[in-house]
């Protein structure tokens, strides 16, 4: 094998990864939010459930990208544990369209089709037309990066060392080891069996040696969920236990088929295929080696389904009794924490299919729970002023730390999600959430302004008058009225952000007629100087949380308008 061989594989092997990655944007630019919605709909049912598992997964050709949904909804309670198990069952029979493809030997179309997929994307400016563009696109790179792997791996059929470590794979253990190893290095079963299908059709491995290597690739595919199942909850760890666990059966399943029947006929090269077993998949397809690969794989997913499907929910329970509920930290409610999302520390930087479909409710949690804290604070500084009581002021204080950590924390969550989102709508959306997040944080500081009020007000012993305490009253009650729209409204109702803008307007209108009734006290002579001053400044800060209230409704409406 020369160095030109070496460049030919090297380079067909980067063609088929970055076709597949391709292919993968491609799908998730044009329907990456529409998956969420389905998964969430149909999982309620066992049959349907693996239906809609297989068919997702047929679409984007990754399993791993459907399991990890699949951990991400289990983990923010959108997904039961037993609901986790039918799609991951459906996944695992979707992944294997990516070998019968190749098994079709399609190649002498790859060039036309990556030839119309580039055009879509360079010439025609709609923007669903250059994502089936870049669908279009990967295949054809995949299918000309195959042919590039299959030419440059013919010579090793001379090599007598390579063709020793390949024999060295008849040891069921090893080639399982092998198979798994170098699937979890890459992260994908589909790019995996297709080198393997590669090599088989070059004739470099054997049928009777590939299956094992095929069954430990079926392994190392569940690396990429147990990578994203780091920093989750204990269900969603279980789901990936779930994924594991039916892999290592079919595995050990399909290992003692092969190893009951006798190979006999392999050693003395009579036949290509092991066994009753081998002759009856030679059947089926037997054409070519890549043809009895993805045979063998279709079967190995649906029969291990079809026998595991009745016992789904023993599944669902040995993994609780594997991964069994930790004790709940004492007082955690007391120290500053992400509710409902995983820090970017523990989170990792993979990205993929479906990621902003997996957050976006638990991003909208957060930023509920944080928009109630800033609620909070608005309510207890206009109470503290108009008490002109300093005691619940730590309260807003320490509410205000945790308001401003909350905002880092999502500032950074939604950063390092968008460096890696590619799907349009869910990238729309999860901006929308990052200005959301900054608004709130602004209305917290406009609270802790009141609070900074109050204290100046006991410190220089200044009263408002009976007519100012009124209007600031007018302003406790229409601010927390516009926040708890924000909180207990639908953003998408009709004339619901009309309302809010209404709302945004009447503090507008009362800002411009209180301080008009501030400079008649002031003529009057019932103001001091300072406390004009500071029942100026109080208005600006009630009129700011207006306007940053209608900021947060016009990006929530914004962030519905792109599901």
């Amino acid at each position: 094998m020369g160095i030109s061989d070496i460049l030919g594989l090297l380079g067909g092997l980067a063609l088929f990864l970055h076709g597949m990655q391709m292919m993968s944007s491609g799908l998730e630019a044009a329907a990456g939010s529409k998956m969420k919605e389905i998964l969430e709909r149909l999982t309620a049912n066992r049959f349907l459930g693996v239906l809609v598992g297989a068919v997702i997964t047929a679409v984007i050709q990754s399993s791993s990208a459907t399991t990890v949904m699949v951990v991400g909804f289990v983990n923010a309670g959108m997904m039961s544990l037993n609901q986790a198990v039918w799609i991951i069952m459906g996944a695992n029979i979707g992944t294997t369209i990516t070998g019968l493809l190749i098994a079709l030997d399609v190649g002498a179309l790859a060039p036309m089709v990556a030839f119309v997929g580039v055009v879509c994307m360079v010439f025609v400016k709609r923007a669903k037309a250059q994502h089936v563009g870049q669908i279009l696109a990967g295949l054809g790179v995949l299918f000309i990066g195959m042919d590039m792997m299959s030419a440059s791996m013919v010579p090793l059929r001379e090599s007598q060392s390579f063709i020793d470590i390949m024999a060295t794979f008849s040891n069921p253990l090893l080639g399982i080891l092998a198979g798994a190893l170098f699937t979890a290095v890459i992260q994908s079963s589909s790019a995996s069996i297709g080198i393997l299908q590669a090599l088989a059709n070059s004739g470099v491995i054997a049928y009777a040696n590939s299956v094992f290597v095929l069954f430990g690739q079926n392994i190392g595919t569940c690396i990429t969920a147990v990578l994203a199942s780091v920093g989750t909850n204990r269900n969603a760890k279980r789901a990936t236990v779930i994924h594991l666990m039916f892999n290592v059966i079919g595995t050990i399943i399909f290992t003692t088929l092969f190893l009951l029947f006798p190979l006999a006929g392999i050693i003395n090269g009579s036949v290509v295929l092991p066994g009753p077993l081998g002759a009856a998949l030679a059947s089926v397809h037997p054409a070519t080696p890549a043809g009895q690969i993805a045979i063998t794989h279709t079967l190995f997913n649906i029969t291990t389904t079809l026998l595991l499907l009745p016992l789904g929910n023993y599944l669902a329970r040995l993994a609780v009794r594997m991964l069994p509920d930790q004790p709940v930290p004492q007082n955690r409610d007391d120290q500053m924490h992400l509710a409902y999302l995983t820090p970017v520390s523990a989170a990792g930087k993979e990205g993929g299919l479906g990621v902003s479909a997996i957050v976006i409710d638990q991003l909208r949690n957060e930023l509920n729970r944080m928009l109630s804290m800033a609620r909070d604070n608005v309510s207890d500084s206009f109470q503290a002023v108009l008490a002109r009581d300093t005691q619940q002021l730590e309260k807003v204080e320490e509410r205000e730390e945790y308001i401003d950590f909350l905002n880092r924390e999502i500032s950074r969550y939604v950063s390092h999600l968008i460096s890696i989102e590619t799907n349009e709508q869910g990238s729309a959306m999860v901006s929308s959430f990052f200005t959301i997040s900054g608004n709130i944080e602004r209305i917290g500081d406009h609270a802790d302004n009141l609070a900074g009020y109050t204290r100046m007000l006991v410190s220089k012993d200044i009263e408002f008058s009976e007519f100012a305490q009124e209007e600031i009253q007018e302003m406790r009650d229409i601010s927390l009225e516009a926040i708890s729209a924000l909180l207990y409204h639908q953003a998408g109702q009709p004339d619901w952000l009309m309302d809010v803008a209404q709302m945004e307007q009447r503090i507008d209108d009362m800002t411009l007629q209180f301080r008009r009734n501030q400079l008649g006290r002031m003529k009057d002579g019932v103001c001091n100087e300072e406390g004009c001053i500071l029942y100026s400044e109080l208005l600006t800060d009630f009129e700011r949380i207006g306007d940053h209230v209608l900021n947060i409704a016009q990006e929530l409406t914004k962030a519905q308008t792109a599901l």
